[in-house]
């Protein structure tokens, strides 16, 4: 397949988006998150008041991905905590709202215990809210470290698995600075391959039934001028059997103890493809997003969308998408029933590498997860 079908950008400038940022206007403090079901129609920022804005916000996919829930999270307890409201039911709301996203509740509570640690120590409400409001930039923070500490680890493992270059990297949904607070994850590694003159191209998927591949992994490839190719997710067979596909890409939004990898939906068939095909299969995805509590991939809750998402076909410049039924085009017969889960087990036999900012476990066992979460530890003990 000729290089002359690949859609190359203007030129390397960073893909500098904000995803999210905490405000302090003069009528109040606010959360401001990019509208992630408006793009790539539109940039749309949409300002969160309280806990209840911000849930609806993630529930209809305005914000999205795992880092990236995790860091809301914790700014949507910090924005209850400024503006009055109950913390502890605000954080209750908000930790359920995606049950698979593992970092969503991480975040919370972190925010949560960092208000009630301040409230019981000095009994100042407002003391309590600086807490949690600083335990949520400081997990923001981290997770940029994390995202270039990944880029870096997953670029090394690149070169070592493919060390003639010319990478041709397929990915799925959505892994780069909209989900993240630093570069993302899976893109990021990508982003950190182009940088390096070694991508030869991105393979898109499309990721239905929201197209958060086409939307959004487009999107920020054009940003930063990565040269890319979208397909449609039923085509990825095709391109393995080309010999198109040199790595496949993902990120996670709950991995489990022994290794099993949730992430959207379409990954495990990837996966499948991949090891028939003998093509590296790497998830990108910070230590956060391991959950020891989770044993195997069948304990993982697999949160089921609603069948509207694919019985209609959204389009970013309708006023409800991701919202109520009717909001978009219309594709199947009307009271046709629908499959719809958020999200895919992959088992950690089909996954080569799982990268994150204290490592890379390969083989994926429990025992190298465990060991990486260790060292986590071990740093954050003495630094």
């Amino acid at each position: 397949m000729a290089d002359q079908y690949a859609h190359c950008g203007e030129d390397d400038r960073p893909a500098e988006i904000p995803a999210i940022r905490w405000d302090e206007p003069p009528e109040g403090p606010v959360l401001v998150l990019l509208d992630q079901t408006k793009l790539p129609a539109e940039e749309v920022e949409l300002v969160c008041t309280d806990a209840s804005v911000l849930v609806e916000a993630i529930r209809s996919l305005a914000v999205r991905g795992a880092p990236l829930l995790g860091i809301a999270g914790a700014y949507g307890v910090a924005l209850a905590a400024a503006r009055g409201f109950d913390v502890d039911a605000a954080a209750d709301e908000l930790a359920a709202v995606r049950p698979t996203a593992v970092n969503l509740a991480l975040g919370v509570r972190r925010a949560q215990d960092a208000y009630r640690a301040e409230l019981a120590a000095s009994g100042d409400a407002e003391r309590a809210a600086s807490a949690a409001l600083a335990a949520a930039r400081a997990l923001h923070a981290e997770d940029a470290e994390a995202s270039g500490r990944m880029a870096e680890r997953g670029l090394a493992l690149l070169d070592e698995l493919l060390p003639a270059g010319g990478h041709r990297i397929l990915t799925h949904c959505n892994t780069g600075a909209l989900v993240s607070g630093g570069e993302g994850t899976a893109f990021a590694v990508a982003l950190a391959a182009h940088r390096a003159g070694r991508v030869r191209r991105l393979w898109v998927d499309e990721t239905r039934p929201l197209l958060q591949g086409a939307r959004l992994t487009a999107y920020e490839a054009a940003r930063t001028g990565m040269a890319y190719t979208l397909l449609a997710d039923n085509a990825a067979g095709s391109l393995f059997a080309a010999g198109e596909v040199d790595a496949v890409l993902i990120g996670a939004d709950r991995i489990a103890a022994d290794g099993s990898v949730a992430n959207k939906v379409g990954s495990y068939p990837l996966a499948v493809l991949a090891r028939y095909h003998h093509v590296p299969f790497i998830v990108v995805a910070p230590l956060t997003t391991v959950d020891p509590a989770t044993p195997d991939g069948a304990s993982i809750e697999v949160e089921q969308r609603p069948g509207f998402e694919v019985t209609e076909f959204a389009v970013p410049q309708a006023p409800g998408v991701g919202g109520s039924p009717g909001s978009g085009i219309p594709v199947a017969p009307l009271g046709t029933q629908a499959y719809n889960p958020a999200f895919d087990v992959t088992p950690p036999e089909l996954i080569t590498a799982i990268v994150t900012e204290e490592g890379t476990a390969s083989p994926v066992t429990a025992e190298a997860l465990a060991q990486l979460r260790a060292r986590a530890g071990s740093t954050a003990r003495t630094a």
